[in-house]
């Protein structure tokens, strides 16, 4: 363990400080300030306890042997620390940025103190790999001659795909869009994730042997017919991508988005695409307008962080649920994750947050939207109803909405492959992971719903221990999930 009196000594939670508000908007970059400091980094891995149980273990879907590596990053042992956090995940750079840390909420310690900070010794850790060289190409010890096909390039894909990889199957990764990276490339904006993290990582999957193919839409470009004839499996994992909409009157309005029609123009610009106008913006931008956003989640707050960076006038966030108590709700105690009221570094940028409202219609003139009428709801039995008396107007030339998403796009590879479903409309899948479909199988937010990047890593790893078992007899990759296992937020 680590430092056994470590809690006790060091009660304070340390976290790398944000750059000044009015700089950050300046750019792009990731919002936080230089690296920790080994020794900061090491007295915060110190506070982790000698627990009786980790359940920091059952609020990871990926199992990480989060007292194993706070105790080597506290001896400073940080090669054996990198070798354990890869040891159940393939990605740490990506989790220790973009996951809210379901491993925290459920830290012993933080039954009455704050949590070990887990996820910035997890980001450290693989930084620090990759500044010594030690993040290198893992390769097989044979090659088995078969040949497997992951469509879809976001975390679950590629976790399969490098997992199957190093299995030594022949992996073959398809891909829509034109860049490798479902939303880590196209929906996560660059403040909150720079693609050059990205890059490096598929720079080690490609020296592996792991195969990418861009601007590939399969079921279109390859049929499904043709892929199962090339392939001796195929592994789906595109995604949930089908948007929730809001069909109230006045959606036919121009100026009304879907979030992910508006965030990857931003990050196409920061990736040096040709894709402005005379006016050096992008098609949809938020510069110099009222913009409003419907949807309280991550995405609603990336559309905040973009919309401040782009120059919008004025930005409201509407959520519809009531505003999260300041402390975690007793509906979620201890270890769940918690509901709590948090903010982002987007919303500490500026924006309104307006809880307890909901959109009834968007108004506007000659074809364009110029406002939304609204009002505020309360919950009675379960449902919303509305507060009489709480009618507004709001002015805005730009609405997106950021409602989440309700499952994978049907139409097209879906349909012809012919897979089940499930109640939510979900690809249906057994404990194999496998679909009805003989040698298909599914990983990620296609098969499990909207959800986080962490549980879509431990899908694509769990995913490829049954691909392997089902090409091979037998496997010896490891499956930290199983499909019925219920996620923690």
């Amino acid at each position: 363990m680590a430092d056994p009196q470590g809690f006790l000594k060091h009660t304070s939670r340390e976290l790398p400080k944000r750059r000044p508000v009015p700089l950050r908007l300046m750019d792009w970059k990731e919002v936080y300030e230089e690296k920790f400091s080994h020794d900061t980094l090491q007295t915060q891995a110190s506070r982790c306890m000698d627990c009786g149980i980790p359940f920091c273990h059952n609020g990871c879907p990926l199992g990480n042997l989060i007292p194993e590596w706070n105790d080597l990053v506290y001896k400073g042992q940080w090669r054996e620390g990198i070798d354990r956090l890869h040891a159940t995940n393939n990605f740490p750079e990506f989790t220790g940025r973009l996951c809210p840390a379901p491993c925290e909420a459920s830290c012993v310690l933080g039954i009455n103190q704050d949590p070990v900070t887990i996820k910035q010794v997890e980001v450290e850790l693989i930084e620090n790999a990759f500044d010594e060289g030690w993040v290198t190409p893992v390769y097989p010890t044979r090659i088995t001659g078969k040949k497997v096909a992951v469509v879809g390039s976001g975390p679950a894909g590629l976790a399969a795909a490098q997992q199957l990889t190093r299995a030594g199957h022949t992996v073959t990764v398809f891909e829509r869009a034109d860049r490798i990276g479902g939303l880590l490339r196209y929906g996560i904006p660059e403040f909150k994730m720079e693609k050059r993290f990205i890059d490096r990582r598929l720079a080690q999957m490609e020296a592996e042997g792991t195969i990418f193919k861009t601007g590939v839409n399969v079921g279109v470009d390859i049929t499904a017919d043709e892929l199962r004839e090339q392939f001796d499996a195929v592994v789906l994992a595109g995604g949930a991508t089908l948007a929730r909409d809001l069909p109230i009157p006045g959606r036919e309005l121009d100026g009304i988005h879907q979030a992910m029609e508006f965030l990857p123009w931003a990050n196409r610009v920061q990736l040096g695409d040709d894709v402005t106008g005379a006016d050096g913006l992008p098609p949809i931008h938020a510069k110099g307008k009222k913009v409003v956003i419907i949807g309280g989640g991550d995405t609603g707050a990336d559309c905040l962080g973009t919309s401040h960076r782009q120059g919008a006038e004025s930005v409201h966030q509407f959520e519809i649920m009531p505003r999260p108590p300041e402390e975690r709700a007793a509906s979620t105690p201890w270890p769940t994750y918690p509901l709590m009221y948090r903010v982002s570094s987007a919303h500490e940028e500026g924006g309104e947050r307006v809880f307890s409202v909901n959109t009834e219609r968007f108004v506007g003139a000659d074809g364009k939207v110029t406002g939304l009428e609204a009002h505020e709801v309360k919950m009675v039995n379960g449902r919303f109803e509305k507060v009489d008396g709480t009618d507004f107007t709001l002015e805005a030339d730009l609405v997106l909405l950021a409602m989440g998403f309700v499952g994978p796009e049907k139409p097209g590879l879906l349909s012809d492959l012919g897979v089940g479903y499930d109640q939510r409309g979900n690809v249906q899948r057994d404990k194999n992971w496998a679909t009805n479909i003989p040698g298909v199988f599914v990983a990620g937010d296609m098969g499990r719903g909207q959800s986080l990047i962490v549980w879509a890593i431990a899908e694509g790893r769990a995913a490829a221990s049954s691909v392997d078992q089902f090409l091979e007899g037998e496997t010896a990759l490891p499956a930290p999930v199983t499909p019925t296992m219920v996620a923690q937020r």
